[in-house]
């Protein structure tokens, strides 16, 4: 295989005496050029079925068709995401496994746990960002219908009301803490094991408050089993542009979104990433893959070279600073 050959090709030239650093830079220019040369593995660090995994069935195939080679989707659900971060943290630098990295195990985890990983310094990439808004929706049974009836009532009922997320220190739980900053508001936090069970408590009426997602939750919605009442994107979601922003709601600082990205292992030959981020911006720039996400309520960009280490260091300082103003803890 192409490596193989690289490994043989760095012998030759360290008998006949070419300088090393010439000799590798040779070798890496080789090992883009016949990039790739078998199929790709695509880490997905959640289970399949939810919106990660959908993002990156979407992403394989249109990759795939760019790159000539397909790349195979492997969820490695585990540890709120650590486990598949880890995984390819920890793998083989050539080009051949892709991180679909998620705002939990690169961005919250840093706060709340010790990480087998450097969320920073061990990968490389990919400037390929997508995000994810979130729907704030309540029982119909509370009987508020716009956020500031929502915040009047949890002031007059302080710590009477439940909220539910998808897990203790999971991206709903810090979104609603965050909300919770802006308001000054006091409402219980009630975690489960899974977006798709905080839903069924609030549906149930088990807890009356969750930020969702906007995809998941508008039909429940539509069928008035879920009353909305805001989304926090910065804009109105196309999926519901009769739903005010929490800005518009008079609330600011919570147009916060779930997001995604691709790296690869760090030290990935510089010829490798380049061409794959290449690939990345014409399936960014795809209208149909757009649509597709769009369905989604996902929206997706490319980010200019470097300023993704920006991105994700303002990312954890900021929910960092969420976790230690709420005492926020993992068990």
């Amino acid at each position: 295989m192409i490596f193989e050959t690289l490994r043989r090709f760095l012998g030759i030239a360290a008998a006949v005496g070419l300088p090393l650093a010439a000799a590798a830079a040779l070798s890496c220019s080789a090992a883009g050029a016949d990039y790739p040369s078998k199929p790709l593995r695509l880490i997905v660090p959640f289970a399949p079925g939810g919106g990660n995994d959908l993002l990156a069935r979407l992403v394989s195939t249109h990759l795939g068709t760019g790159l000539g080679q397909q790349v195979v989707v492997d969820n490695r659900p585990g540890a709120s995401g650590i486990t598949a971060t880890d995984i390819v943290a920890k793998s083989a630098p050539d080009g051949y496994t892709v991180l679909l990295g998620f705002i939990g195990p690169l961005a919250l985890s840093p706060a709340l746990v010790r990480l087998p990983y450097d969320p920073a310094a061990d990968f490389t990439p990919l400037d390929f960002l997508a995000k994810s808004y979130h729907i704030l929706v309540v029982n119909p049974a509370l009987q508020v219908r716009t956020v500031q009836e929502l915040i009047a009532l949890a002031k007059r009922q302080p710590g009477k009301l439940n909220y539910a997320s998808s897990g203790q220190g999971a991206n709903l739980h810090l979104v609603t803490e965050l909300f919770k900053n802006a308001t000054g508001v006091d409402m219980v936090h009630v975690p489960y094991k899974g977006a798709g069970p905080a839903t069924t408590a609030v549906l149930a009426g088990e807890a009356q408050v969750l930020f969702g997602s906007i995809a998941s939750s508008l039909s429940y919605v539509r069928a008035n089993r879920l009353v909305a009442l805001a989304v926090t994107s910065p804009q109105r979601s196309p999926l519901a542009p009769e739903l005010p922003t929490l800005l518009e709601s008079g609330i600011a600082d919570v147009d916060v979104p779930s997001w995604y990205t691709l790296l690869l292992p760090a030290r990935a030959p510089p010829e490798v990433a380049e061409r794959l981020k290449s690939e990345l911006k014409r399936v960014a720039e795809n209208r149909e893959f757009v649509e597709q996400l769009a369905k989604q309520a996902i929206e997706v960009q490319m980010l200019a070279p470097g300023d993704y280490a920006g991105y994700l260091k303002g990312e954890i300082d900021k929910w960092a600073n969420v976790v230690r103003k709420n005492g926020i803890r993992v068990d």
